[in-house]
């Protein structure tokens, strides 16, 4: 009788104790694997939500913003959809990956230049975001556009797709089809996108996650329901920016979807331990919008084409209501995210760099020069081949028609006084013109840069 006592009381202690060993590992684990939550948007312009001056109602976003870090030099990596989402994977520059345009892209045969041979899918050999967090015991997923396959649609694109790139769970949508999609029923797919999302969550609240929330708004063709229009255009938007109705009922769809999410982690009790970045693709496209203060649009080297909102959020860890003029770009959310998450430096070597330490305020992270690379023609927007990089205030602009036909190439901008770039500081700065030139030559070296050529020359080859 007495050993089934001590037998009884000696389980009690054992199995108490394992329970309190189990409940410390879930805290400490809860501690060291933060979940990752990135809302990326499609050519939402860096004006375009409340929280940064803009003409649309956000109240979601903007109280994301409030209760995160809102940052103010935030940079695509392309000033089209593609080659950032494809920075966004890998952390590397789209000009190292060859993949530089929206894929499949354009042909322009009557052009002064001849685009190169790019890169119109993502290989399979690049190690991707997923990859590394399901390596690291996080459950991944993306739900929305991808645009990294060869083909579009499956099919043809399944080898490409995102299950291929490390993702556990992921759901494929596209921009709705001219004359086809009817506008009243969730055109952009934003409210599947979440829908999909917020059952992920729930399915997987209780282990980490790495999650990407890939709109298709505010991409044309500029749609929505007839409610939504009316209620934009009763909130009277600033006519400075000449908002079209739809397209800001478009944003207003956007911003319910974010606020749905954000609204399901705090009824799981993840929102503690999530973080949360929402940016855009690219900048906005300046034909349904202004992006002013910034010059162009969508397409462009130019601020208005790459220059994006960037809204980080965990709270407890990054101070509320911030604002950071912290210069980044795409390729630097992935390794902030892994040192975030207390994940080890990447094995193989990637472009970006960590700013982790200006979300935790640990001090200023390393400050570094942007680069971006465009050898194109760009139809919507007239945007001609260009390569551009940002050093600290300055910006500089090289165009490839003039690099080749021996004309003035340069376009040199301060940045901090001169958002807007309509001050070509080439004369006043020769010096400093010189000293970019050379390092933009060196960068291009060093990623292997695709070149256009002369369609003349291109066709004496041929």
């Amino acid at each position: 009788m007495k050993f089934l006592v001590k037998l009884i009381s000696t389980l009690v202690i054992v199995s108490f104790g394992l329970i309190l060993f189990s409940c410390a590992d879930k805290v400490s684990q809860d501690e060291e694997s933060p979940n990752i939550i990135i809302v990326l948007a499609d050519d939402l312009g860096w004006n375009q939500l409340a929280c940064y001056g803009g003409p649309y109602q956000t109240p979601n976003i903007d109280k994301l913003a409030e209760q995160g870090m809102r940052f103010t030099n935030a940079y695509a990596s392309g000033p089209v959809c593609s080659p950032t989402r494809a920075a966004l994977m890998t952390g590397k520059y789209p000009a190292r990956l060859g993949l530089t345009d929206f894929i499949k892209g354009n042909t322009f045969r009557d052009s002064l230049l001849r685009q190169p041979e790019w890169q119109k899918f993502l290989p399979l050999e690049e190690i991707t975001i997923a990859e590394i967090f399901k390596e690291h015991g996080y459950r991944t997923a993306s739900f929305g556009k991808w645009h990294l396959s060869r083909e579009k649609k499956p099919p043809a694109s399944e080898a490409y797709n995102p299950a291929m790139q490390g993702f556990d769970e992921s759901l494929i949508t596209y921009k709705p089809a001219r004359n086809q999609t009817n506008p009243e029923h969730d055109p952009h797919n934003v409210d599947s996108i979440t829908d999909r999302s917020i059952r992920f969550l729930e399915e997987n609240k209780n282990q980490p996650f790495l999650l990407v929330v890939s709109h298709n708004a505010i991409h044309d063709p500029v749609m929505e329901s007839r409610d939504n229009i009316d209620r934009f255009s009763n909130t009277n938007p600033d006519p400075a920016y000449s908002v079209a109705p739809v397209l800001g009922a478009m944003v207003s769809r956007l911003d319910e979807g974010t606020g749905r999410l954000l609204m399901k982690l705090k009824e799981l009790g993840l929102e503690k331990n999530t973080i949360v970045f929402f940016c855009s693709d690219n900048g906005g496209k300046e034909f349904y919008a202004s992006q002013h203060p910034l010059r162009k649009g969508k397409g462009w080297l130019y601020e208005g084409g790459i220059r994006v909102p960037m809204i980080v959020r965990w709270p407890g860890k990054i101070e509320a209501g911030g604002s950071n003029e912290f210069i980044s770009s795409t390729i630097d959310i992935l390794p902030t995210i892994m040192e975030l998450g207390g994940l080890p430096a990447p094995g193989h070597s990637i472009d970006g760099s960590s700013f982790a330490s200006e979300l935790l305020g640990d001090g200023p992270a390393e400050k570094r020069i942007q680069y971006w690379h465009y050898p194109h023609y760009h139809s919507g927007s007239g945007m001609k081949p260009a390569t551009a990089m940002r050093k600290g205030k300055y910006k500089l602009i090289e165009w490839h028609e003039e690099l080749l036909t021996g004309k003035p190439a340069w376009e040199l901008y301060d940045i901090e006084s001169d958002p807007g770039e309509t001050r070509n500081l080439i004369h006043e700065k020769a010096e400093i013109l010189e000293d970019l030139r050379k390092e933009l030559s060196n960068w291009k070296e060093d990623v292997q840069a695709q070149m256009p050529v002369l369609a003349e020359i291109e066709k004496s080859i041929e």
